[in-house]
């Protein structure tokens, strides 16, 4: 059963393949994608919470390091 990351991934694996194809920007294909996120969570979610997530995501985008919370 594929999990809600894999139907994700393959949404934008098919974008970008199309974004190319169309000479469209691997970057503007990403801000589109981040548009389209907000707008679905818009529907269950407050401004406040949406907030939240992508501060969270924003202040932990190293690989290299633990989450905020997991650090010391």
């Amino acid at each position: 059963m594929k999990t809600a990351t894999d139907t994700a991934r393959s949404c934008v694996n098919a974008a970008l393949a199309e974004a190319k194809d169309n000479s469209v920007s691997e970057d503007a294909v990403a801000r589109a994608l981040i548009t389209e996120a907000i707008a679905v969570f818009k529907k269950t979610r407050s401004s406040e919470d949406i907030s939240s997530e992508l501060t969270f995501i924003a202040e932990n985008l190293s690989e290299e390091e633990d989450y905020n919370f997991m650090r010391p």
